[in-house]
């Protein structure tokens, strides 16, 4: 599925579709300023969190939802080598969690992981491609 974005508030609008969807795990891959933040920021907000920012530098926030379930967000910008996503496997495979990675590592995502791709149009527009697998 393919989306053209105009402005930051439709990408928002999108990762709120997203969060709808039911899926569990999400992976986030495009060019830095690509909106993969503002992205996952629409989904958090559908789920029920506010103000999220992008953990580069801790790797991953965790929030905890009204369902007792987590929002788990993670960004694996800053992985070196794949050894160091490792810690997040067995919170991505968790039923209770609701996952969003920014920069994935194939070795600890689901097959079954959304991937989202962000395609930088212009400085406004983006293309966001949705694959939900089969």
């Amino acid at each position: 599925m393919e989306y053209l974005s105009k402005n930051i508030e439709e990408t928002k609008e999108i990762g709120r579709q997203l969060a709808r969807s039911g899926h569990r795990v999400f992976v986030f891959s495009g060019e830095l300023g690509a909106g993969k933040t503002s992205l996952i920021q629409g989904f958090a907000e559908e789920i029920g969190v506010f103000n999220i920012t992008s953990p580069t530098f801790v790797l991953m926030n965790k929030y905890q939802l009204k369902d007792n379930r987590n929002f788990c967000h993670f960004d694996f910008y800053r992985i070196e080598d794949d050894k160091e996503a490792m810690f997040a496997k067995e919170i991505i495979f968790d039923e209770n969690n609701i996952v969003c990675i920014e920069w994935p590592i194939n070795e600890v995502i689901p097959k079954n992981a959304v991937k989202v791709k962000i395609e930088i149009i212009d400085e406004d527009k983006r293309k966001i491609i949705v694959d939900y697998g089969k």
